[in-house]
């Protein structure tokens, strides 16, 4: 099969970067999480005291993504592995903001393209089908309703000792939706040539089957 790239977009919690680590596996494909990214500027911000001055905040930081057998991927900012920080609720609750910043996104966007010129990677985030990837081979725009999510996210959060209530992040999400969504810069949005996905009431394995048919079919 030739180099493609795979975009995945969607809301929170939709299960992208789940099924984009598991169809990167399988076909070969470099993983890239774009989500983790903007969590690993939300978590400089917020250890900055919530600065508001991005340009600079920005400018002297460095950022990168490594692979260790055992643990995964990792993200490293400022020489420092932040990836056990990143889910953090207070990370989860300001990353909207602060990837809704242009510093940010042209800084994160530009890393993310960079990655990608090679092909051969699977992405997922709010905006790769629309602004990072226009030309990816594949885009799908993975949904599922509210409730699912929350309870998806509770369950990620017991498994990671995070405290929180499937009450608290039902609204949670919503309001991130609808600011992703709302957002002037690189709002969260189908591209027009997206595959609709509604991964709400499947399992992993029957949402990763149907991705991986959809790369068959453009052979």
């Amino acid at each position: 099969m030739k180099r493609i790239n795979i975009a995945l977009d969607g809301p929170a919690a939709a299960g992208k970067s789940t099924i984009a680590k598991i169809v990167a596996a399988k076909l070969s494909m470099i993983y890239v999480d774009t989500g983790a990214m903007y969590r690993a500027i939300t978590y400089k911000y917020l250890q900055q005291n919530k600065t508001e001055d991005f340009e600079t905040l920005i400018a002297g930081s460095e950022l990168a993504l490594t692979y260790d057998e055992v643990k995964g991927q990792r993200v490293i900012l400022d020489n420092q592995d932040v990836t056990d920080y990143l889910r953090e609720n207070d990370v989860t609750n300001h990353v909207s903001y602060v990837a809704s910043k242009e510093p940010v996104r042209t800084f994160a966007v530009n890393k993310q393209q960079e990655l990608a010129a090679k092909k051969g990677i699977v992405m997922d985030g709010r905006d790769i089908g629309t602004v990072v990837l226009p030309d990816a081979d594949l885009k799908v725009y993975m949904i599922a309703s509210v409730e699912e999510r929350a309870i998806r996210r509770q369950k990620d959060n017991e498994e990671r000792g995070i405290e929180s209530t499937v009450e608290q992040l039902r609204q949670e999400i919503a309001d991130r939706d609808h600011y992703d969504m709302n957002r002037e810069i690189s709002p969260l949005k189908k591209a027009d040539d997206a595959v609709t996905l509604d991964t709400t009431g499947k399992d992993i394995e029957t949402v990763t089957n149907e991705i991986l048919d959809m790369v068959s079919s453009l052979a």
